[in-house]
């Protein structure tokens, strides 16, 4: 009887530790940054990535694989140590560019795992995959470059192209994970003293690129400023242009008015006319009509009397036939 009480005992207790165990195991947790895959006897089910409580069957049934969804960044040539210092590993980064230079590079590459099933169970060690991928792709890439390029202007077309080639290449492993952006770190020589002209080499080009800037600038203003003295100068000369011909349609009117005065009574207009030009040519001075025909002089003042500098007596002879007509008279 107490041995049958034993094993009830036993097996109560066996039950009590499954019955937690399926308790503790069938309940998990997925944080907003994370994602799991759930496992069944060694075969990947399902991959759950909304946050929140979840169930599935206890172990060993079922487990838990949970992955994070963010971004993670691959240090290629060089780590960070535990005190925050950075090591450099030359031998990782020394390669060779098309024109046979050696150069040390480093870069950083962003990438994400989107599909989990594959990161898991593709291959055993992903990380190292694309480690290898880094290399091959940018030892492929400044293979095919000169080494001006690969030191100054040519960086961005670099980290484009290497960029491409390794999300092929990470697309042909086929494990799981994305490529977002590959960045240069530092593309440098090896050698202090070539590091340093190919750095005075660079501040050259930068001060060619800034002097030609400059010109330019110079010349868009200066064109820009001599446009604006040609449009003045056009602007006047269309102004002065206008006011010549009112000026002249103005004349001819006045000149065609008097004309027809003229045809009315010769001899009057041809004598005003006269007058207004000596007024016009003498504006100062006091002018006189005088017949000296033999008889009493007579004379008439055009101006009011006033002071003047000088006066100017204007003799006008009658013509001829007037007087024979006025002798006839």
């Amino acid at each position: 009887m107490s041995v049958k009480r034993s094993l009830m005992m036993v097996g109560l207790g066996i039950f009590g530790i499954v019955a937690l165990i399926a308790v503790f195991t069938s309940w998990y947790t997925v944080d907003e940054s994370e994602q799991a895959v759930v496992i069944t006897f060694g075969r990947a089910d399902n991959t759950v990535t909304e946050p929140g409580l979840h169930f599935k069957l206890p172990w060993p049934v079922q487990s838990v694989q949970v992955l994070s969804k963010e971004t993670f960044s691959l240090k290629f040539g060089y780590k960070q140590n535990e005190n925050g210092e950075l090591e450099a590993y030359d031998a990782e980064t020394k390669m060779i560019t098309g024109d046979e230079h050696i150069v040390l590079t480093d870069l950083v590459v962003q990438w994400k795992i989107t599909e989990p099933k594959k990161y898991l169970f593709s291959s055993q060690d992903p990380e190292k995959i694309l480690h290898s991928a880094t290399s091959s792709a940018i030892r492929s890439i400044i293979g095919s470059s000169n080494i001006d390029a690969a030191l100054t202007e040519g960086k961005a077309d670099i980290e484009a192209k290497s960029r491409d080639l390794l999300v092929s290449l990470v697309e042909k492993y086929d494990i799981g994970i994305s490529i977002l952006g590959v960045k240069l770190q530092d593309v440098e020589l090896p050698n202090a003293d070539v590091r340093a002209a190919f750095t005075a080499v660079t501040d050259a080009r930068e001060m060619k690129n800034t002097k030609i800037n400059q010109a330019e600038k110079y010349e868009n203003q200066r064109l820009s400023e001599a446009k604006g003295e040609k449009d003045a100068i056009i602007s006047k000369a269309q102004g002065e242009k206008t006011a010549r011909i009112e000026q002249a349609q103005g004349d001819v009117a006045v000149f065609n008015k008097m004309y027809e005065q003229y045809k009315g009574n010769q001899q009057i207009t041809r004598e005003r006319l006269i007058l207004e030009t000596l007024e016009s040519v003498l504006p100062k001075a006091q002018i006189y009509i005088m017949n000296d025909d033999g008889s009493t002089m007579k004379y008439l003042p055009l101006q009011a009397l006033q002071p003047a500098p000088k006066e100017t007596t204007v003799t006008q002879e009658t013509p001829k036939e007037e007087k024979k007509e006025g002798s006839g008279n």
